[in-house]
């Protein structure tokens, strides 16, 4: 973010005379990670890796609202009650458990594949960068205004595409 920032800084602090004959590009870096086939890929394969966990989760907060409608009925005996009660708080705090422990596990698979996309997208936009002869490519945003046609966010997801082609599903 702070290399961004300079970048930024430095090109508008180049004089008017180098800032003329510079080639300035904009990307959507997010926009252009998230929209590789390699990504809609990764994600299609994460959701399919954790349904049955996330099934699981469903199926226990539904029991959890069973016994609140078994609480709630007036037919329950004090004891039932009590059991129910405790029933309930055990399976509650196995149910929050269970939860966090997903999604952690989903948040640091999906960190660990959007840093690697990132990394290679980073070495498509500079390939892409030398081969169109531009002098400085800036993150959409870090700009206040920009010319579409100075944005190259889908050549260099078609690059990436090209490069790094989405592995058969698992």
């Amino acid at each position: 973010m702070q290399r961004k920032l300079l970048v930024s800084l430095l090109a508008l602090a180049l004089p008017a005379a180098l800032r003329a004959q510079a080639k300035v590009a904009v990307i959507n870096t997010q926009r252009a990670v998230l929209e590789t086939a390699e990504m809609k890929r990764a994600a299609a394969d994460l959701e399919a890796k954790y349904r049955p966990q996330q099934q699981d989760v469903e199926k226990r907060t539904k029991e959890l609202q069973q016994i609140q409608e078994k609480l709630q009925n007036p037919k329950t005996t004090p004891q039932e009650g009590a059991d129910l009660q405790a029933e309930g708080q055990r399976k509650q705090r196995t149910l929050q458990r269970l939860t966090e422990d997903l999604q952690a596990e989903v948040d640091r698979e999906r960190t660990d594949i959007l840093n690697q996309a990132g990394k290679r997208m980073q070495a498509i936009v500079a390939k892409l960068a030398e081969e169109k002869g531009l002098d400085l490519v800036v993150d959409a945003a870090n700009t206040i205004f920009f010319k579409p046609a100075m944005d190259i966010t889908s050549e260099a997801i078609a690059a990436y595409d090209k490069q790094h082609p989405p592995k058969p599903a698992k």
